[in-house]
């Protein structure tokens, strides 16, 4: 599958046994359908969060291509608070997260503060982060 935002090639993670699409190019993530409620660890927290999503159709920022239809995505708010703009496609085939978006809209969303998924997303990009600290390239 090619990104959408930077179109290179993304590979198949594995996070909390839902596969996950990276780009390593831009850092982006694709959720196919449903795998973002997979990653939240109760009801509750799921519910409120679908809830959340309000379409922003004033946006100015840049619309991607989903990488499964080919048609344009939706910018959708994300959380009630503190919230996050993300694309999604409009025939539910996924949702992208530009870098960091992911990590925000879990952190929103869940109450657990030690949220597994977050602890694995930090484990698994923690040389991007330290990187970035020390002044480098991305």
């Amino acid at each position: 599958m090619l990104c959408p935002a930077c179109k290179n090639p993304m590979i198949v993670l594995e996070l909390e046994q839902v596969e996950i699409d990276y780009c390593t190019g831009c850092e982006g993530i694709w959720l196919d359908s449903g795998e973002l409620e997979l990653l939240l660890e109760n009801t509750k927290e799921r519910k409120e969060l679908l809830e959340s999503f309000k379409e922003d159709v004033s946006s100015k920022e840049r619309s991607y291509d989903c990488p499964i239809c080919g048609k344009r995505m939706s910018k959708i708010f994300v959380g009630n608070q503190n919230r996050v703009l993300i694309d999604k496609c409009r025939k539910d085939h996924g949702i992208w997260f530009d870098k960091g978006e992911l990590k925000s809209v879990i952190e929103n969303a869940s109450k657990n503060r030690e949220h597994k998924v977050i602890n694995h997303l930090k484990q698994m990009f923690e040389h991007k982060l330290t990187s970035n600290k020390n002044g480098g390239d991305k």
